[in-house]
């Protein structure tokens, strides 16, 4: 088995079979792409099958050597520990040598998050006398009330959202779907869109049931998303690095802070752990200590 055909296997089966984003397989297959070429210049001619744990071992020693961080660091791990998990899944391989890679401990990495003031500062900073500002209105209400993650706001579809029963049918990571409460103010804002805007727009046969559209009548981009955002931080004078996400975590973060059950905000964001959920009581716990040390007499 050579390099080419055990990478062209790993391609199709974390797309079609693992359904990883376009980005995560290309993460995935370009951390497969370091480790052949690292082989390569220390001189081993190994097939992956050939492949030991001294070899994995001494190739992470490497990545180290190249200063990434360790989120990186365990991100390329992770890579390495799928493609082997695939070749033992093949028979391609008799033992899986990254099984025993050790992760880099990963420090608690708290996201920004706005408060609900610099929610509302941002969203009434919009120009709503252009198309193209109730539309960014809508993108913005249905982020925060819906707590959705960019890739899933831009493939909204029309026809995932039931206005009669406030709820909207998210296709998330991995194709897994999710029910999520649409909220009053999404759904006023989104039918707002629909009306006098989007009817109007010339539509790409392609994007007909996309929520969402550009001038040109097809899909957003994500990074047309992110544009929209920055401009309007930069616009209010907002002093924080902030994205799509950030409106995804606020969401969380605020749930949690009104009392909201951890396993109610899982299933809202989707997340296959609830460990990736509890973040955000650590977000919480921040914003207690914050207030004590801002507020207390004695602090």
């Amino acid at each position: 088995m050579n390099w080419k055909a055990a990478t062209n296997g790993f391609k199709q089966y974390i797309r079609l079979e693992k359904s990883l984003s376009e980005n995560t397989c290309n993460a995935y297959l370009h951390d497969v792409a370091l480790l052949q070429k690292f082989l390569e210049e220390k001189g081993y001619a190994l097939a992956p099958e050939k492949v030991e744990l001294k070899h994995l071992q001494e190739f992470l020693a490497s990545v180290k050597d190249w200063m990434l961080a360790a989120r990186s660091q365990s991100r390329i791990i992770s890579g390495i520990r799928t493609f082997y998990k695939y070749l033992l899944m093949e028979d391609m391989v008799k033992e899986n040598p990254a099984e025993l890679l050790e992760m880099p401990r990963l420090p608690l990495r708290l996201p920004n998050v706005l408060s609900v003031e610099e929610i509302n500062l941002l969203i009434g900073a919009i120009d709503l006398s252009s198309p193209q500002g109730q539309r960014n209105k809508a993108i913005l209400e249905t982020l925060y009330c819906c707590g959705l993650r960019v890739s899933e706001l831009v493939n909204l579809r029309i026809s995932d959202i039931s206005f009669d029963e406030e709820y909207v049918n998210v296709i998330g990571k991995g194709n897994k779907q999710r029910l999520v409460p649409l909220g009053e103010s999404a759904k006023k804002f989104i039918q707002l869109y629909m009306k006098d805007v989007r009817r109007h727009t010339p539509v790409v046969k392609a994007s007909a049931d996309v929520l969402f559209l550009n001038r040109r009548g097809n899909k957003m981009t994500r990074v047309m998303v992110f544009y929209i955002i920055r401009s309007l931080a930069k616009k209010t004078g907002l002093a924080k690095t902030i994205s799509p996400h950030t409106f995804r975590h606020s969401f969380a973060t605020h749930l949690v802070e009104g009392g909201a059950d951890l396993r109610a905000v899982q299933e809202m964001l989707g997340h296959e752990s609830i460990t990736t959920t509890e973040m955000y009581t650590h977000l919480d716990r921040e914003y207690l200590r914050d207030a004590i040390l801002r507020f207390h007499p004695r602090r």
